[in-house]
């Protein structure tokens, strides 16, 4: 395949990562049977318009979607493996986040306002790495991590007057609650959970991703 063995190279060192990806994607198959779980209604809600992107869309109309957690320690192995990927196809595929925090997480869905309201200041990729670099250090926490994550938006010089008003909004709070909306309306049951041009995708190893991307491009 075409960067197939770029991808391959760190295969090996990702190994124990793919294989947690793997089992949490296993339990997060979608149920066709579901009221939504069409291709007509995927293609209007696996990617709306305004989804976020990371970086800049890909010149192909190839889109690689993940429904994540950021307090999902399966999403945080995953994270390296999408980096890789973003690096590999940058310029070609259009890799978009949808959040779905879940309910078992005290931080997840406050992580992801978090996310959403350095987005509306044009900072989503350091936020959403920050989540994910920082992970060990506040994931499973009982307690709300607020704060933390206020922190986070000061060390990275947003307007914190605007971050505080949109991390308290309800149109942030909607926002994130729409995408969970439209991943249930897909199956989404676990995170994370992989689209690849509408289609669900269910990687078994690492060199599973760069083959999707491969032939997607190559339709």
């Amino acid at each position: 395949m075409r960067r197939q063995t770029k991808v391959a190279v760190v295969a090996g060192v990702m190994l124990a990562i793919a294989a947690v990806v793997v089992g949490v994607v296993s339990q997060s198959r979608l149920d066709e049977s579901k009221p939504g779980a069409t291709a007509s209604s995927s293609e209007d809600v696996v990617v709306r318009d305004d989804s976020r992107v990371l970086g800049e869309p890909g010149s192909s109309d190839v889109t690689f979607v993940e429904f994540l957690d950021f307090e999902c320690e399966a999403c945080g192995a995953a994270f390296p493996i999408v980096e890789q990927l973003r690096e590999d196809y940058t310029g070609d595929v259009t890799f978009v986040i949808r959040y779905f925090p879940l309910p078992g997480h005290v931080n997840a869905e406050r992580a992801a306002r978090a996310v959403e309201s350095a987005a509306r200041q044009g900072a989503l990729e350091e936020m959403y790495t920050r989540m994910y670099e920082t992970q060990p250090t506040w994931g499973e926490a009982q307690e709300p991590k607020d704060d933390l994550f206020r922190s986070f938006a000061e060390d990275l010089g947003l307007d914190m007057e605007r971050f505080d008003a949109d991390y308290a909004s309800e149109q942030v709070a909607e926002r994130v609650q729409r995408d969970v909306e439209d991943g249930r309306s897909l199956g989404v049951e676990g995170t994370p959970t992989f689209f690849v041009d509408g289609d669900p995708f269910q990687p078994e190893t690492v060199e599973d991703f760069a083959q999707v991307l491969d032939e997607a491009l190559a339709e």
